[in-house]
């Protein structure tokens, strides 16, 4: 029953009493949506249901509102002024990512692949809010799923990467104030602007127009990642001349985080102009510039961590009385956009984008494979190849190197002693020493072992798309759009420091029997042997990857009283080649040099879904999802550093994925209760690493490529998100994941390297790595907390947090056949299987328990809007691990028997630790 009134009222920001245009007012479980006009005045009519209804005020940035309301007896209802708090929660949903991210950032082990799905806002959402901010913290991923299974959009233009379809965080670090216009598709639900992904889809607004008028300045500190943060921002609103800008800078720096060493020098620019052509066409320009540099850290054994605790970090050492890290990530990628918007007419519209990203990523480290040239008494010259590994946590330095025996001596207990204390003492590195080994080969006519080596990604990529929005009734939409990406990405290694040398031997020090003259193994490039190089110069490896990406998309969308369904599909051709820009020795000719053979991928998906509107206040959704996914450029070539070779059974992934959920909603009560279920097919990864058990081949020691194909996952679980507003003022609020993420086969396996002529396989060539868990945080997690907002604008809240069912990842090598036979490629004769099956059991990590604590207050002076906000996390200062891996050093049964029974193993599992005790604290002014 219906009947015909009229809702009209007025929107206003809640602390400066200004009207609030472009607010979403909408009739929960109707069609009946408006938007507030300039003045903040919205007018709702038509045949609207009668009795107890709920009206729902919505804005990005702003707390969502939803007002009891009841339509009775044929009288119109109006409402004079709504106010609407400003969202600091989306601010700090930020703050628990950009720990995340820069964490990501920092490691600098590739087996640390804990960074989650890229939910940059979700504070609609009880349970998604909880996984943005307290669960991010502890690398735990919403269902399982890491961010190269979302889709991160900025103005519409995707952002992740081609080289491993992830987003690259780094590329709009500290542009908080500009980044808070966004919209977010849960899951695979429908999204307005592409197909998405299984953790769904988030389009950052970066418009002129789109950002409240006035300006913003704020100071932040920390002891997090950063320990200072400046920011400062300006949006003008449209002029007369429809004209609007904006623009932002800021300056993120610290000389180490939590984690020691950690240097964070970052600074961020943003301009954006839009100019109002007329009615029907606006057109928006946007730059950004985020160059940054970070300190990275590294996974820790449990010998390092009690000996030296969890902020240790092994990448940095004193020089000349300055912190100077060897292990620096360096970020320097602007981006240009170009947008417009044009009003077809009043039920069409089409949003054009162009876009430029170019610029370099570095990655810095030490090189200790110099040669040294060595001129005997009679003048005959000969080359000694590579140095001693000078990081201080080689396991030569620690002190179960000298206890490695079977029957340790009192010498050897005694140089453990001093090894420990050395270690305890100091355990960095020595620059001093790194200087003075360049300065004894240099002054005998030699040249620097020790270098400061950047390993260089130089990308230029052009994107471009079209999307088209068609509203055919109040009932039916439709979204398709179009899209293009070329990127030409250079990479390779280049000189940034000879640390006091006269030059840099660019040749392969490992191939201790080739460096000569006229030895070809030893060349990084035959066309140019033996060059001796200097600071800025490329060696090592030099090649280009072309890549291209065209793609479309289309959707429809059907929204009636009881029902709301869609169904969309996508169809994509990818293409890599490689450029090889060396000839290198192991791999001559075409096999290196040149252009390798183009690959193509044609992928497709499909995907829909239906909420049905039980009632008002009851409601169930169902999605449904199946789509192919090429490879990224990362997993698509075996070595891309040394050859063009292509991985052998390469294969589209296959993905499948349906969830199901039930929602509750009422003025007092939000719920969702939802189960999922994806399974992952022909995936494909690959690792880099030292091992002493390539067994059948020599002594077992190489530098390998491990290369897993025709992986198949399984992601089941489910989650649940309650929100109780017990009190105007005070809320309750829940949140619970219970998920398995386990492999469903034993996935294929081979190793190349360039101390074997092939492709390598054990036995079957499968590691068995059925139903082991896939290492992505915690499989559970648990919360419970409050929010208290008073009325005079302050607020608090506190969470606790509980963590279960973590695994470490394991090694592949060590489940391979190669685990039961020796050097020699034989099968061992004293193996044991319930000994075997131990030794290779997943360990899993202990459960932890972490509160968290939240506030803020807001004043207005004059004209002048001053607060502050503040966390603290782990407030209990609890110690965990939040993942970790198996080290492959030593992959065979005796070798594994020999490190069990050490009381402290020479290769050790490596963890990741959590922070202790840990806040930020910003202080803004808005005027």
């Amino acid at each position: 029953m219906s009947q015909e009134y009229i809702v009209r009222g007025t929107v206003l920001d809640a602390i400066t009493s200004q009207p609030i245009p472009d607010v979403t007012v909408s009739i929960e479980n109707s069609s009946f949506t408006t938007f507030t006009d300039a003045l903040g005045n919205f007018n709702i009519s038509g045949d609207l249901p009668q009795g107890n209804q709920v009206l729902a005020i919505e804005k990005s940035g702003f707390i969502t509102l939803r007002l009891p309301i009841i339509l009775e007896n044929n009288q119109n209802l109006n409402i004079q002024v709504i106010p609407l708090e400003v969202d600091v929660t989306a601010e700090q949903i930020q703050i628990g990512l950009i720990t995340l991210t820069d964490n990501e950032l920092n490691g600098d082990e590739d087996q640390a692949d804990y960074n989650i799905s890229g939910l940059l806002t979700a504070s609609k959402d009880v349970f998604l809010n909880a996984a943005a901010y307290d669960f991010s913290a502890t690398f735990f991923r919403p269902r399982g799923l890491d961010s190269q299974n979302g889709k991160l959009l900025i103005n519409g233009i995707e952002m992740n990467k081609q080289f491993n379809g992830r987003p690259q965080w780094g590329n709009w670090g500290g542009l908080n104030d500009v980044q808070r216009n966004q919209e977010f598709s849960m899951g695979i639900s429908a999204s307005d602007y592409t197909f998405g992904g299984l953790a769904g889809t988030t389009n950052i607004i970066m418009r002129a127009s789109q950002y409240r008028e006035g300006g913003r300045i704020s100071y932040a500190t920390s002891n997090r990642t950063y320990t200072g943060r400046v920011m400062a921002s300006y949006n003008s609103g449209f002029s007369e001349k429809g004209w609007a800008y904006s623009v932002l800078g800021s300056r993120r720096f610290g000389n180490e985080g939590y984690i020691d060493g950690t240097l964070y020098d970052a600074n961020s620019l943003f301009f954006s102009v839009e100019k109002k052509l007329n009615s029907n066409h606006s057109l928006n320009l946007s730059a950004f510039y985020t160059p940054n540099r970070r300190g990275r850290s590294t996974a820790l054994t449990d010998e390092i961590y009690d000996l030296k605790g969890r902020k240790y970090n092994p990448n940095w050492g004193y020089q000349n009385g300055e912190l100077r890290n060897f292990k620096i990530r360096e970020v320097k990628e602007p981006v240009i956009m170009l947008n417009h918007y044009w009003k077809l007419n009043e039920k069409s519209s089409l949003n054009t984008n162009l876009a430029y990203q170019f610029g370099s990523i570095a990655n810095t480290r030490i090189d200790n494979g110099g040669t040294r040239l060595i001129i005997d008494g009679e003048g005959q010259e000969s080359y000694l190849g590579g140095a001693r590994n000078p990081s201080p946590n080689y396991y030569q330095n620690l002190p179960s190197y000298f206890l490695r025996f079977t029957n340790p001596t009192a010498i050897d207990y005694q140089n453990a002693y001093l090894a420990e204390q050395e270690f305890i003492n100091d355990g960095q590195l020595d620059w001093n020493a790194l200087y003075q080994g360049n300065s004894v080969t240099t002054a005998v006519g030699g040249n620097s072992i020790y270098v400061l080596q950047d390993d260089v990604t130089k990308d230029s990529q052009f994107s471009a798309n079209t999307i088209w929005n068609h509203t055919l009734n109040e009932h039916i939409r439709f979204n398709a759009s179009l899209n293009y990406r070329g990127l030409k990405s250079e990479n390779y290694a280049e000189i940034r420091d000879l640390l006091g040398g006269t030059g840099y031997l660019d040749v392969d020090s490992f191939a201790e029997d080739d460096i000569t003259t006229e030895g070809n193994l030893a060349q990084s490039d035959l066309r140019n042997r033996n060059r001796i190089v200097t600071e800025g110069e490329r060696y090592k490896y030099n090649y280009e990857i072309d890549s291209k990406t065209i793609s479309g998309f289309a959707q429809a969308q059907f929204n009636y009283n009881k029902v709301e369904f869609f169904a969309s599909a996508r169809a994509e051709q990818t293409s890599y080649q490689r450029n090889g820009l060396f000839e290198n020795g192991y791999f001559p000719g075409n096999r290196s040099y040149g252009k390798s053979k183009k690959i193509d991928f044609t992928t497709y998906g499909i995907k829909g879904g239906a909420t049905y509107k039980i009632t008002g206040r009851h409601l169930a959704t169902l999605n449904a999802a199946y789509y192919t996914k090429a490879p990224g450029i990362r997993n698509t070539f075996s070595d891309a550093r040394q050859n063009n070779d292509l991985v052998v059974g390469l294969a589209d992934e296959q993905i499948q994925s349906v969830d199901a959920s039930y929602i509750f909603r009422s003025p007092h009560l939000k719920a969702r209760l939802t189960g999922y279920y994806t399974t992952f097919k022909d995936g494909s990864d690959i690792s880099f690493f030292y091992t002493q058990s390539l067994q059948g081949q020599g002594d077992g020691n190489a530098f390998v490529q491990e290369i897993l194909t025709n992986i198949n996952k399984r992601n089941i679980g489910g989650e649940l998100g309650i929100e109780a507003q017990l009190l105007p003022t005070f809320k309750l609020k829940a949140a619970a994941a219970v998920g398995q993420n386990t492999y469903q086969n034993n996935p294929n396996l081979y190793y190349t390297s360039d101390d074997i002529t092939e492709p390598l396989s054990f036995g079957d060539g499968t590691t068995k790595l059925k139903n082991y868990h896939i290492a992505s945080g915690p499989e559970r997690a648990y919360q419970l907390g409050f929010e208290y907002r008073d009325p005079q604008y302050w607020w608090v809240g506190a969470t606790t947090n509980y963590f279960s069912n973590a695994y470490i990842d394991v090694s592949n090598l060590r489940r391979s056949d190669a685990f039961t036979t020796d050097s020699d490629g034989q099968a061992f004769n004293d193996y044991d299987d319930t000994t075997g099956r131990a030794l290779l059991g997943q360990e899993e990590l202990d459960d932890y328990f972490l509160v968290n604590i939240v506030g803020g207050k807001s004043w207005r002076i004059n004209d002048y809007f001053v607060g502050f906000f503040a966390t603290v996390n782990n407030v209990l200062d609890q110690e965990y691990k939040t993942g970790g891996f198996e080290d492959s050093r030593v992959g065979d049964y005796r070798s594994l028997q020999e490190e069990n029974q050490r009381k402290t193993p020479l290769f050790g599992n490596r963890y990741f630790m959590g922070y202790g005790t840990t806040y930020y604290l910003n202080v803004y002014v808005r005027f």
